[in-house]
């Protein structure tokens, strides 16, 4: 072998050995990227998952914005406008119901022959020229008094009987209410047929 024949195997022996090196370094460096990949990924994830924990958090503070009522109806007493802060606790409106009802407070000696279910005559006061139709829902199990906010102490030693007044609640049978401004407060004359 000739001495050029040694000298070109050296350099190709050279040329083999660093493009070995180089091939070594491409995939020490591939390697390290797929680590830093990864790292990417992972920070990715925890960047989606803060996101989508301030997500649900705003979700939350947006549903206390809203105030939400169990029973439709009509809104009185309003007191807040749109815009306006409010604070815990604050009365901002009343809400009366759809669906209304009398309270008739009967002398306890008219409850003999009154039962749920026997049809009632109701003339409102402010309409006069209508007469409506209702029936008896409920009689109070006690008069009216025991059940007040501060019901009345009689006095000991003299007796003296007082007539109570027991609820009586009537509903009405007609649809047509709709139309009607009835609330509560009104007065209402019930009239109730017990034969």
């Amino acid at each position: 072998m000739s001495q050029s024949q040694i000298d070109l195997s050296a350099t190709r022996a050279r040329s083999t050995a660093a493009d070995t090196l180089v091939a070594r370094n491409k995939h020490l460096a591939a390697e390290a990227q797929v680590t830093l990949g990864q790292a990417s990924i992972e920070t990715a994830a925890a960047e989606v998952k803060r996101s989508e924990a301030a997500v649900r958090q705003a979700e939350l503070d947006l549903s206390y914005t809203q105030v939400k009522v169990q029973e439709s109806g009509y809104v009185t007493r309003k007191t807040i406008e749109a815009g306006a802060y409010v604070q815990p606790g604050q009365a901002l409106l009343a809400i009366v119901p759809r669906d209304v009802w009398v309270v008739a407070n009967f002398k306890e000696t008219q409850l003999t022959q009154m039962r749920p279910g026997q049809p009632v005559t109701i003339h409102v006061d402010a309409y006069p020229h209508l007469k409506l139709n209702g029936h008896i829902d409920s009689i109070q199990t006690g008069s009216g008094a025991r059940f007040s906010l501060f019901p009345p102490e009689n006095a000991t030693g003299n007796y003296i009987k007082i007539l109570q007044r027991v609820p009586v609640k009537i509903v009405f049978d007609d649809s047509s209410l709709s139309g009607l401004a009835l609330g509560p407060g009104m007065s209402v004359e019930p009239k109730v047929r017990v034969r």
